[in-house]
């Protein structure tokens, strides 16, 4: 499973967190989704921009507005592979590993 490169990337900024924060309510326009932030509209469009590259969101025309939705594929997809993290830490040690002196302290 590969994610796209720019979805940490995106996420990782909290003006981009915000605005996903606010499509989970639904769809909106450009517009709308500035309300609020005290940040002009053309660093709102960058963070956009920014997450439709990544693919967690979509864009589409509506007369003269663009409306954006969250696509949660990607998103269900970069919590898969993170969960590969948990799923590797909680199996139990192999017969091996167990008798090993491991990482928590040695033995004497």
């Amino acid at each position: 499973m590969e994610v796209h490169p720019l979805v940490f990337k995106a996420l990782g900024d909290p003006t981009r967190r915000a605005i996903l924060d606010r499509l989970r309510g639904g769809d909106l326009s450009a517009g709308d989704i500035s309300h609020g932030f005290e940040i002009g509209k053309a660093s709102i469009s960058h963070h956009l921009n920014l997450l439709k590259a990544a693919g967690l969101v979509k864009c589409r025309r509506q007369g003269q507005q663009q409306i954006y939705t969250l696509h949660t594929t990607v998103f269900q997809e970069a919590l898969q592979w993170l969960m590969t993290f948990f799923k590797e830490q909680t199996e139990a040690p192999s017969p091996k590993e167990a008798g090993k002196s491991g990482k928590n302290g040695s033995r004497g």
